[in-house]
């Protein structure tokens, strides 16, 4: 019996070990798919929000074609400012820069708008063939312009591209575990820097803006390699959810419900949907005005906040600005890690702060140096990338699996919203002030 005792326990035993590298290599292949898919995320957020932020960053040097005589390059290189109101205190192009931001977001609401009446039919991949599409058209049309109009065509384009990523890829958070919405956030905080910083530091190393857009056509074949052969199928796995999470997680839209397949959450009646929806007005509302202040300072004010006598031209000035907001956009939208804000209506309470604070000096003039506007502009984009994230992660663990994908896909109209309104009220502003004396 002791014999026989010990000779099952050691076959016991010799089967444990042979059964223990199948888990341990289980393991370490769903540890790998989640690394996976978090790389995966981050590059398609860098490399949507990439043609939109490059846009955002030439819209100076797209609206001067309209001023620049004898072009050479296409989209407008950069010579000494050529005051086009020489009766106002400021360097004024004849149109906002809020005309380029309308062009880079008006695309983007529609979509956003119609997208709960039926993008849903259309496949996730052949969304993304769509969006890599526009994005190097995008490029192509703006760098081989010759009209401030053509330009605005490809802009249009980076906007369409932009777009219809963010739903697509949005929607797409809900069928992988909940950490993804922090690389996708970080990913399009990294777009906006490494988009305003390359074109800066191009265009600073004497490469003209055509040539710049144009070394810029890769960005659309990255995001397709990052979603055909990054991304994996893995389902999420509630088990492995963080402690913390399932703790945090409550059932503010709907209850829990068995996890869903792709297009789950476009089954719901349209009362279902007005139900989730109105759940979701009180991150949706912080988050418009959020981005109405911060883009009503970067389209409307950037132009007008011009130092003379510095080392930097008008629109190296207004490229800074562009790079610094971005730079503070990336902090805080890969931050999720280390500080998680609840309460966005603070954050939205600040940026509104921030738009009166600008406002007033472009009024005033009482800054003595752009080095401190740069500093405020680059808080201004910690504030916007915090909303951001915040916003969407909250929504992750608050709504219901049934609910979570439309949730995303209705709650990523806010910063569309919100940047669509400042365009519209920066134009007569920058009317206005540039007839000024």
């Amino acid at each position: 019996m002791g014999c026989c005792a010990g000779s099952r326990r050691h076959l016991s035993d010799s089967e444990g070990e042979e059964a223990s590298p199948e888990p341990r290599a289980s393991l370490l292949e769903h540890r790998g798919a989640q690394w996976k898919n978090a790389v995966g995320f981050w590059i398609l957020g860098l490399c949507n929000n990439f043609s939109y932020v490059v846009m955002l960053s030439a819209a100076h040097d797209i609206l001067r074609q309209e001023r620049a005589s004898g072009n050479q390059s296409h989209v407008a290189p950069d010579p000494t400012p050529i005051p086009h109101n020489s009766s106002s205190r400021f360097d004024c192009n004849s149109i906002s820069t809020a005309a380029v931001l309308l062009a880079d977001i008006l695309p983007t609401l529609l979509i956003k708008l119609l997208a709960p009446l039926g993008l849903h039919l259309l496949p996730y991949s052949p969304r993304v063939l769509v969006s890599a599409i526009c994005s190097a058209g995008s490029f192509i049309l703006v760098a081989f312009s010759h009209s401030v109009g053509t330009s605005l065509c490809g802009v249009v384009l980076a906007s369409i591209s932009s777009g219809l990523g963010e739903v697509t890829f949005l929607s797409l958070t809900a069928f992988y575990p909940r950490a993804v919405i922090s690389w996708w956030s970080s990913g399009t905080g990294g777009a906006g820097l490494l988009g305003a910083l390359s074109y800066l530091a191009l265009t600073q190393a004497g490469l003209s803006p055509q040539h710049t857009l144009l070394s810029m056509l890769e960005i659309p074949g990255l995001l397709l390699a990052s979603y055909f052969l990054l991304l994996t199928s893995e389902p999420q796995d509630p088990g492995r959810e963080d402690e913390a999470e399932t703790i945090a997680r409550q059932p503010l839209i709907g209850t829990e419900a068995p996890e869903p397949k792709p297009g789950a959450s476009w089954n719901l009646s349209l009362q279902e949907r007005w139900t989730v929806f109105k759940g979701l007005l009180c991150w949706i509302v912080p988050l418009v005005l959020v981005y109405f202040a911060e883009y009503f300072i970067n389209q409307g004010l950037f132009e007008l906040l011009f130092f003379r006598n510095t080392s930097l031209s008008h629109a190296q000035q207004y490229r800074w600005y562009q790079m610094l907001y971005q730079a503070g956009v990336f902090v805080s939208r890969s931050s999720l890690r280390c500080c998680r804000i609840r309460y966005t209506w603070a954050l939205a309470l600040l940026q509104c702060l921030n738009l009166a604070f600008l406002l007033a000096d472009v009024l005033l003039s009482f800054l003595p140096s752009m080095y401190l506007v740069f500093l405020i502009v680059l808080y201004e984009g910690l504030l916007g990338g915090a909303a951001y994230v915040n916003t969407f992660h909250n929504i992750a663990l608050e709504a219901s699996d049934e609910h979570r994908e439309f949730a995303m896909a209705a709650t990523c109209i806010s910063d569309t919203l919100g940047i669509s309104l400042s365009g519209v009220v920066a134009l007569p502003l920058h009317d206005f002030l540039c007839h000024l004396p």
